[in-house]
């Protein structure tokens, strides 16, 4: 592989659990330098896939390559290399942002002193946490914890960034703070962006893919998936009582709650019966439809 090609190359990747649980099952994918968004449902093998990239696990087939580095053989080399912000990001609550990136620095391998202290107030300058720098960990918010995490996993300059469900549980103006500091960060380097969250790769990321029961559904240009999914979207406000036949007739690929009524999603490459209105689509829907192709339960 050519040194002047940085893109994450997954190749045949498979994983089965003890008790027969297949969470990958031939994923195979070429991730460029920039936001790569990997939407799924829950137990859809995101993690199982992040934590593989990451060295944190073995599979049992395939082949991973960032660039020249052959990530399952020659895992050093890629944990040098290598920034991990995972779902459950534990930090030590009585320590400060300041001492405990210093730790993390030197686990990289920045050994200097006075390179760390340079490294670690610009780290601390970027993800907007200077004036919280003394304050303890134990007391950060959960946006704040999640820049923080953003910041030990920039130490080092790396050139692949894994984030696994990072806005889980953050309010919308932490969850826009954390967006805007990952998509400055994308623009050098591959960021993979592990979530259940649409909006998030809607907003963010120029390519994604769907993973969905170990799986890969879908990839290429969000963008493109809403443009051929037009002219095949459908909506129309329903009773409860009536929604299981319509789920009958109908591949309905979403439902919600509108003002107190049911308003409900359809895939259908003609118009279906009356009473439905033709609806511009937009990435939801195409998740939606990827699964529910894939004879995949929607999300209600």
């Amino acid at each position: 592989m050519a040194d002047r090609d940085p893109s994450l190359v997954i190749e045949g990747l498979s994983k089965t659990y003890p008790g027969g649980v297949r969470a990958l099952q031939g994923v195979s994918l070429r991730i460029p330098p920039g936001m790569f968004g990997l939407l799924g449902p829950n137990g859809a093998g995101k993690s199982t896939l992040m934590r593989t990239i990451a060295t944190l696990q073995d599979p049992d087939e395939g082949s991973i390559h960032l660039g020249t580095i052959d990530v399952l053989r020659d895992k050093d080399a890629v944990r040098r290399v290598l920034g991990y912000l995972p779902q459950d990001f534990g930090v030590y609550p009585h320590l400060d942002p300041l001492s405990l990136l210093d730790h993390f620095a030197v686990l990289k391998g920045i050994t200097d002193r006075s390179e760390r202290k340079a490294v670690i107030e610009a780290l601390l300058h970027r993800v907007n946490l200077w004036e919280q720098r003394k304050q303890k960990l134990g007391g950060f918010s959960g946006g704040m914890r999640q820049r923080f995490g953003i910041a030990q996993a920039l130490i080092g300059d790396p050139r692949l960034i894994i984030v696994d469900e990072p806005t889980a549980g953050l309010d919308p103006q932490e969850r826009n703070r954390f967006l805007d500091l990952l998509s400055e960060i994308g623009e050098h380097v591959v960021v993979l962006l592990s979530t259940h969250i649409v909006e998030d790769v809607a907003d963010l990321c120029p390519q994604m893919a769907i993973i969905a029961s170990g799986k890969l559904l879908h990839s290429g240009q969000p963008q493109r998936a809403i443009d051929e999914l037009r002219g095949q979207t459908w909506k129309k406000v329903v009773g409860k009582d009536g929604l299981a036949s319509y789920e009958r007739e109908h591949m309905v690929i979403s439902t919600r709650l509108v003002g107190g009524r049911t308003v409900i999603h359809v895939f259908s490459e003609d118009a279906p019966e009356d009473g439905f209105e033709a609806v511009d689509p937009d990435l939801e829907d195409v998740y939606f439809t990827t699964l529910a192709k894939a004879g995949l339960r929607r999300a209600a």
